[in-house]
Order: structure tokens, then C-alpha cells, then sequence
């Protein structure tokens, strides 16, 4: 692992009660991510995505260190990929912007591989965190079905018990 290249995200739609739209255009999402990577690529190590929010962990190309750009590229496609539904505030709609993401994100910049299972673990535990399914295997949003693939995971991995991970939402 090269220090400086992993980061992790959560992404949070502004109106998050009660908001399903990221599994409701899930697959305008997944356009919309691979079109990015198509032009600035990245590479997604986990990918959890709830109804309100996004968790990932990605590594940058070297000497590239413009995540801002691909996060912002993600949230303005997706947004231009849905109805407009929302409530748009005052200063959103002065600036131009829709009112469906939170305007800030949370990033975390990996610092070893200690810190990189343990967000990687967060990441694929969360849809069980929020009591959306029972178990992590359960959740079809989520690159853990592909890391079981690639033998990363077993498939009843923390089968119904929550690794020990921090829960506090990021």
C-alpha cells in the first residue's frame, strides 16, 4: 500500500430522513461512477451505498491527488440524473444547485494498512449498523459480494455479529 493514495469517504444526501434515492436510481449512480472513472480514474477498494448516504474507500492514480474533483463530478452527474423533487433553499438556488447532497463530505486519508481494514470493515458493515439487513452478504449495494469473489472476505463474514469496529458514524 502506497501511504498518501487510499482515502475514505462518506457521502450524505442533504435530506437524509426517510430518503431512498440512492438505492432508488442506483444504477444512474453506478453510470455515473464509472463514467468519472472513465475519465479520472481511481480505484474503489469498498463501496457501500445506503438510501441516504455513500461510504468508500478509493486509492488515487500516482500524483494524482484530486479527489474534490471526482466527488463533486459524481454528485452534479447523479444530481442531473434525477427528477427535480426536492425542496431547493434560498442560497442553493442563487448558486445554481440542487438541493439533494450535503455540500461537505467527510474524508479520512488512509494512514496504514491497520487503518485501511478497519475502514474497509466500516464500510461493508454499515447497511448492518443502520439495521437494514441482518447480515453483510444480505446488502446487494456494496463491493462486498465482489471481495467475497476475490476470497478478501468470507461470505458470513461478522454473520450476524458486528466485528469490532468503531461505530461511530463517520
Amino acid at each position: 500500500m502506497v501511504l498518501g493514495r487510499h482515502l475514505f469517504f462518506t457521502i450524505n444526501l442533504l435530506q437524509r430522513r426517510n430518503n431512498d434515492l440512492l438505492t432508488r436510481y442506483i444504477q444512474s449512480l453506478r453510470t455515473v461512477v464509472q463514467n468519472v472513472r472513465s475519465r479520472h480514474p481511481f480505484v474503489i477498494h469498498g463501496w457501500v451505498v445506503l438510501p441516504d448516504h455513500i461510504h468508500c474507500v478509493i486509492e488515487l492514480p500516482q500524483g494524482d491527488s484530486d479527489f474534490a474533483l471526482r466527488l463533486r463530478l459524481i454528485k452534479s452527474n447523479f444530481s442531473k440524473c434525477t427528477p427535480k423533487t426536492e425542496r431547493i433553499s434560498a442560497s442553493r438556488e442563487a448558486r445554481g444547485e440542487r438541493g439533494i447532497w450535503q455540500r461537505r463530505y467527510w474524508e479520512h486519508l488512509i494512514r496504514d494498512e491497520a487503518d485501511f481494514a478497519t475502514h474497509m470493515n466500516y464500510v461493508h458493515i454499515n447497511p448492518v449498523k443502520h439495521g437494514l439487513v441482518k447480515t453483510v452478504k444480505d446488502w446487494p449495494y456494496s463491493t462486498f459480494h465482489h471481495l467475497v469473489k476475490q476470497g478478501v472476505y468470507p461470505e458470513n463474514w461478522a454473520g450476524g455479529l458486528q466485528p469490532d469496529i468503531d461505530y461511530d458514524e463517520k
